[in-house]
């Protein structure tokens, strides 16, 4: 913590402009990084659909860090959710929680897509 010597006040409001500047200088210095490290959706529903054989990965996303998914693959069925997650995080590697920060996921299998229709 950043004392400024003018009571608690006052050290509170140093303090939120420290970590604002802060933020900022970082968001400023990553900038070029982020834009040629992120994943965009295509890149994601490319690496989904080559890790799950005859898979079909839709993916979208506003920021390029948030990302949603639906995956269709007959490997899904006779798996409980948290097992159709995990394959599909597997197809991702060290990406989740690096390059994608978050990632939502409705995982299907061929018939639950078509009665979903």
């Amino acid at each position: 913590m950043i004392w400024s010597g003018g009571g608690e006040r006052s050290s509170i409001i140093h303090k939120h402009r420290h970590w604002e500047t802060r933020r900022f200088r970082l968001h400023s210095l990553n900038e070029p990084v982020s834009r040629t490290g992120a994943m965009n959706p295509q890149d994601i529903a490319r690496l989904i659909e080559a890790g799950l054989e005859g898979a079909t990965a839709t993916v979208c996303s506003d920021d390029n860090t948030h990302f949603e998914a639906l995956v269709v693959s007959a490997e899904f069925a006779g798996k409980r959710p948290l097992a159709r997650h995990q394959l599909v995080y597997r197809t991702l590697g060290k990406l989740v929680g690096n390059e994608i920060h978050a990632l939502s996921i409705r995982a299907l299998t061929p018939d639950e897509h078509a009665a979903a229709l």
